[in-house]
């Protein structure tokens, strides 16, 4: 039994603007779900959904609903700014952000009813219309915006997980303090494989529902390069058949001997095949393949089997570097088409980080990590490796789920650090803009750290610009100039032809680590311009964990030097990263 003078004094806690008796003290901490680590103070409690939360602040907590304790709500009780209301309390620009994601309409200032389950209609109307908490990637936005849960939600990935979307932490991480790194970057940036890659260096495991849409996602992408060699077949085909009659009409014979000879030549798949093809052909442009796939990935296995034993089949993909739309990872699951697609497969680490995205949420995916002690020597001070008091929550949102002139940002007023990710292998690509056009992507990369930069949201916040994809850097600047994208026409660096390109000695750089150095200060001198502040660069290979792991412990070095201004000109550059001298 516990000693009555240790006991909180109910007329200390303060519930909608009334002092608690004992017997409302009793019932508020003996129900199902009570207010965790209840302290003296002030709070308001909402008695219809359970939302509880401190005086004037957003909520913290879902408790028990209906219980007899406090006074009405108030209209300002979490000091909400919004013109919209849940049950008579007008809410807060997080919660407001939390229902426009969810896909609920909010314009015209409407007034809510939400019950404890989640259900949710109009004031004045009877219908209901949904339940927020039945709605895709919820607990993710919430979990992104510091918004509470119902305690009966269950996380695929394990309770431990669930305790984290609820604001939570285990009892090792409880005094820690929790910096927020927003990643972010233009389309097949990699950002994804960053993601996926830092949650295998810190081993934050996937949830279920990751792991099967990233396992989905590769069976489905694997049918997608099927098709694109499918169209290439059917071109091979059709030139090799016009190349024979060409040749037999040149040829003395019998008048229409050449067209009996014609019907068939390598690249002829058997009728069963050309069912399978026609049929893949047209569920991709019908733009329902994943839909397809979804139910019935395992089910053609056979038929993919048959067609890799297929002659004409494997005389296309012996050509498939004529294809253009076949992007280079396909090669990687395209040798594996076959184990892939049968039942028991298990993507492999490396399919995973191949494999595109990671989850369906709306392109929005958050882990919570800390540093381990590091191994290796790095930039970084021994003392500083193990900082047991820092923990970190990666954010990765794609560009696609900004919004247009990226209104979504003002969900991430709190992120401490963003980091830009860039693709150094996007000068001489294309990708259609808003409107259809082609642009440069570089270009259109450029436009979007613009936006970002500039956005009032991020106002003073340190940026961190990940310069990705060196290695495929490293092979295709030797075929194509920089100067392809009209931002790099000025790049024109004297460097030795006998030069090795994997050169790594900073006195005497190689093509693609000036063209590296080159980019950083183009973006540096584009920050500066827009900001007047520093941008810090940091140079990744996603692939590669160790690059991963660099670049984030950089990032949290970033965030230890705010207050210490005298060491950052000289650890301004992450140890990938080259020194302007070496430019001259």
């Amino acid at each position: 039994m516990s000693c009555e003078a240790n006991q909180l004094p109910p007329q200390l806690v303060y519930v909608n603007g009334k002092a608690l008796c004992h017997e409302e003290l009793v019932l508020l901490q003996s129900c199902g779900n009570p207010p965790k680590m209840l302290k003296p103070g002030k709070y308001w409690y909402d008695k219809v959904s359970g939302f509880w939360g401190k005086e004037g602040q957003k909520p913290c907590q879902i408790i028990s609903a209906q219980l007899a304790v406090g006074d009405a709500i108030m209209l300002k009780a979490s000091n909400g700014n919004t013109n919209i209301r849940i049950n008579n309390r007008e809410i807060t620009k997080p919660e407001l952000w939390m229902l426009q994601w969810a896909g609920i309409q909010c314009e015209g200032c409407p007034h809510f009813w939400v019950s404890a389950d989640g259900s949710y209609q109009e004031e004045g109307q009877k219908n209901v219309m949904g339940r927020i908490w039945d709605k895709t990637g919820i607990k993710l936005v919430c979990a992104l915006l510091s918004l509470p849960i119902p305690p009966e939600s269950v996380d695929p990935a394990g309770k431990e997980v669930d305790n984290l979307l609820n604001g939570l932490v285990p009892s090792y991480l409880e005094q820690k303090i929790l910096n927020k790194l927003l990643l972010v970057g233009h389309e097949k940036s990699g950002t994804s494989t960053i993601f996926k890659q830092a949650k295998m260096v810190y081993n934050v495991r996937f949830s279920e529902e990751e792991f099967q849409n990233i396992k989905l996602g590769i069976q489905t992408s694997l049918y997608g390069y099927l098709g694109i060699l499918f169209e290439g077949r059917e071109r091979f085909e059709e030139e090799c058949l016009s190349e024979i009659r060409k040749r037999e009409s040149n040829q003395p014979g019998p008048s229409g001997s050449c067209g009996r000879v014609a019907e068939k030549n390598i690249y002829s798949i058997s009728p069963r095949l050309k069912v399978f093809s026609d049929w893949l052909l047209q569920v991709m442009k019908s733009d329902n393949l994943e839909v397809f796939i979804s139910s019935a990935a395992c089910e053609y296995a056979p038929l993919v089997e048959e067609l890799w034993e297929d002659g004409a089949f494997q005389a296309t993909y012996n050509r498939r570097n004529e294809l253009h739309k076949l992007p280079r990872v396909a090669n990687y699951f395209l040798d594996r088409a076959v184990e892939i697609l049968r039942a028991d497969y298990e993507p492999s680490d490396m399919d995973i980080l191949y494999a595109k995205g990671i989850n369906s949420s709306n392109g929005l995916a958050c882990m919570e990590f800390s540093f381990p002690k590091s191994t290796q020597d790095g930039f970084m001070d021994s003392a500083d490796q193990d900082d047991s008091s820092m923990r970190y929550q990666l954010i990765k949102i794609h560009s696609s789920s900004l919004g247009e002139n990226c209104k979504w940002l003002e969900m991430f007023e709190d992120i401490d650090l963003v980091l830009y990710c860039v693709s150094l292998t996007d000068y001489d690509q294309l990708s259609d803009d808003y409107n259809g056009f082609p642009t440069n992507k570089m270009l259109a990369c450029k436009k979007l750290f613009e936006s970002i930069v500039t956005h009032p949201t991020f106002h003073q916040k340190n940026f961190l610009l990940i310069l990705n994809k060196f290695d495929l850097l490293e092979e295709k600047i030797e075929q194509v100039p920089l100067t392809r994208c009209e931002w790099f026409h000025d790049f024109n660096p004297l460097i030795s032809h006998h030069q090795n390109r994997s050169n790594k000695d900073n006195n005497n750089p190689s093509l693609a680590q000036r063209a590296f150095h080159y980019i950083a200060v183009k973006f540096r001198t584009l920050f500066y311009s827009l900001t007047g502040r520093k941008l810090y660069v940091s140079l990744v290979t996603g692939l590669e964990p160790d690059s991963v792991d660099e670049a984030l412990r950089y990032a949290g070095e970033i965030l230890k030097w705010d207050d210490e201004k005298s060491f950052v000109t000289a650890l301004e550059w992450s140890s990938g990263s080259i020194e302007e001298s070496s430019s001259s």
